[in-house]
């Protein structure tokens, strides 16, 4: 996808008044000092200038000087159980649709909720996001860029996304245990903990937290707002100048 830059913008628009300007001082010359050949000269210009335009913005059209393209990223949340990483991506999500580029949302539940069968084993959890990052490529074949939130809890699967997708971002989304399980509204920290949840990242699975992420958000020193406003001012910066 390309976006129209300011400076071509400003370039369309002195290179479309010299034409029009030169149009209109060409038809005063033929009919001056007359009401009826100016009434007259005013419609020709206007049909002129609209014939015109539409020829200058096919011309404009085929020129690619001035386009700057949007490559595709990939913005990768990754974070123990209840961290905040949906609320974050929510959040980043829904300021990154206000700039007009093609974007997508994946959640972890809502590509569970696809495939129920998928497990939890590290083999499983790997398999899986190499799904996910077949998906990413797709999308980006056609310059889609993606907010996805995954726990994610291992370095080898992690890997590979940033491997298999274009821009990746990793946002690591740093939350105490302690912290994630106060806000455990689902219970889900209590089950794994009375051992009726196998493979719970953080209490009986391991979580390896990113070692070279390029976004860290502490969630015990910056509120969900101040993260996602952090976030889309580094996408701005890096991708969406």
């Amino acid at each position: 996808m390309y976006r129209e830059t300011n400076k071509r913008s400003i370039v369309k628009g002195i290179s479309w008044r010299v034409i029009a300007t030169t149009t209109t001082i060409i038809i005063v010359y033929v009919f001056f000092d007359r009401l009826d050949l100016a009434i007259a000269a005013g419609m020709i210009e206007t049909v002129l200038k609209v014939g015109l335009y539409w020829l200058h913005e096919r011309v404009w059209f085929k020129i690619r000087w001035g386009k700057k393209k949007i490559e595709p990223f990939n913005l990768w949340f990754t974070g123990l159980p209840l961290s905040g990483k949906t609320t974050i991506a929510d959040k980043v999500y829904a300021e990154l649709e206000k700039l007009h580029i093609p974007i997508e949302r994946l959640d972890s539940k809502d590509i569970r909720d696809l495939i129920p069968d998928i497990g939890y084993s590290r083999e499983d959890r790997n398999r899986h996001m190499h799904r996910i990052g077949f998906l990413i490529q797709k999308l980006q074949k056609n310059a889609i860029s993606t907010v996805a939130t995954f726990v994610s809890p291992y370095r080898e699967s992690r890997k590979a996304i940033r491997e298999m997708v274009t821009n990746n971002i990793v946002v690591y989304i740093k939350a105490d245990i302690e912290t994630c399980k106060a806000r455990d509204y689902k219970g889900v920290y209590q089950k794994a903990m009375e051992g009726k949840l196998q493979n719970f990242s953080g209490v009986n699975d391991v979580y390896e937290a990113p070692e070279h992420a390029e976004i860290t958000v502490d969630t015990d020193k910056m509120s969900a707002d101040e993260a996602a406003e952090m976030i889309v001012k580094y996408v701005k910066k890096n991708y969406v100048k």
